[in-house]
């Protein structure tokens, strides 16, 4: 197997730059997804490993094989499009096995290969079916089972399942979870759906205008992201942001900044910035850890809870609800479980509590602060977004 190297490649199409300055490492043996919206330049990228586009400048090694220059065929790699590309007028067996001919396996080997990848992904009912015959979602399995069959040290997917109908998209998803799991493979999946690459990745390369704003495990880059990018395009809805302004130190003689807004029932201490922050900051959180509360439980109210209004009350992916709320002229979103949900009113006054642990700060740059915040006056700091 081989890891995937890339230094420095910028790719330019007449007056636009697809990739700017990219440097990265797909480790050997995993699942690494190029996630992110379209014209992020992740296509690009792959195509330019694949050998099928020529970088303006930058290199492409396959562990320590320089192979930038080499076209497709010589990669000895593995490519599955969007489109199922499939050989029509024969079996699912033979569009398996066609490619392996040419490798000079007897005949047994190529049986056994194919065997195994038919079982893989579940194509046994079809394997003796003219690939004329099958839905759109079975063909790109089949696509799948050629490019494994090969066994190639590197595999690439191009949004496998976009053009393919829901429940095929679920039974995909199920195959290459199942696939990815037991392949020894480098595998580089591209997709602009974040579920796919939370479900499937062992690392998740979040791409915007050319670059790659973050890499890491899936739940670390959901919980920490880098900038407010990654806090945007990550999760359904996004986070919500909030612009603040920090005032001075709040005279403890320990330093910092204070941070007072309506979201937050009282003043909160800000140590750990960097220099040169800036007074003003982002205030993200993920909508899921918004708390909310009907107001008539003002008595167990947190310190931080404020008084805020429900405009809006929805019910969402797995029965929870979507919640449109306003704290003084901030309107923003929550999501909450089914029984916080049904608990709470169609509309009208509540409690709301942004809880200091899943608080992020961003700076006038986009990116993220490691700070520190605490209730003023209060004892230990928390890490904004720790949790």
């Amino acid at each position: 197997m081989a890891d995937i190297r890339v230094e420095g490649l910028r790719k330019e199409f007449k007056d636009v730059v697809a990739l700017d300055d990219v440097t990265f490492a797909f480790a050997d043996s995993q699942v690494t997804c190029l996630l992110g919206p379209s014209g992020c330049g992740k296509t690009t990228l792959m195509r330019i490993i694949a050998g099928l586009e020529r970088p303006t400048g930058g290199e492409v090694y396959f562990g320590d094989q320089r192979v930038t220059h080499l076209p497709p065929r010589k990669r000895n790699i593995g490519m599955v499009f969007q489109y199922p590309v499939v050989y029509r007028g024969i079996s699912v067996a033979e569009n398996i096995e066609l490619p392996l001919k040419s490798e000079k396996l007897s005949k047994q080997e190529r049986a056994q290969r194919v065997e195994e990848v038919v079982h893989l992904l579940g194509l046994g009912a079809s394997v003796d079916k003219d690939i004329t015959q099958l839905d759109n979602g079975t063909r790109q399995k089949v696509a799948v089972a050629r490019a494994v069959a090969r066994q190639p040290r590197i595999i690439l997917f191009d949004e496998p399942i976009t053009n393919v109908d829901a429940e095929a998209k679920l039974q995909l998803k199920r195959a290459f979870k199942e696939l990815t799991r037991r392949l020894e493979q480098t595998i580089v999946y591209v997709t602009h759906d974040q579920t796919e690459a939370m479900t499937l990745a062992d690392q998740i390369a979040l791409m915007n205008e050319g670059r790659i704003a973050q890499c890491d495990a899936p739940r670390a880059l959901y919980n920490r992201p880098a900038d407010r990018f990654g806090g945007w395009f990550l999760g359904n809805p996004g986070m919500d942001f909030f612009d603040a302004e920090l005032g001075p130190g709040d005279g403890t003689g320990r330093g910092g900044a204070t941070l007072a807004s309506p979201l937050f029932g009282a003043p909160l201490r800000v140590g750990g910035l960097p220099p040169g922050a800036g007074r003003t900051v982002t205030v993200g959180i993920r909508p899921e850890h918004v708390r909310v509360a009907p107001a008539a439980g003002a008595d167990g109210r947190g310190p931080l809870a404020v008084e805020g209004e429900l405009l809006r009350k929805s019910i969402s992916i797995g029965r929870q609800y979507l919640l449109g709320l306003r704290v003084g002229d901030r309107t923003f979103k929550a999501k909450v479980a089914p029984a916080v949900g049904e608990a709470l009113p169609a509309s009208g006054p509540v409690l709301v509590e942004l809880p200091l642990n899943r608080v992020a700060l961003f700076g006038t740059d986009g990116r993220r602060l490691d700070a520190t915040l605490t209730p003023a006056g209060a004892g230990l700091p928390v890490a904004a977004g720790t949790a």
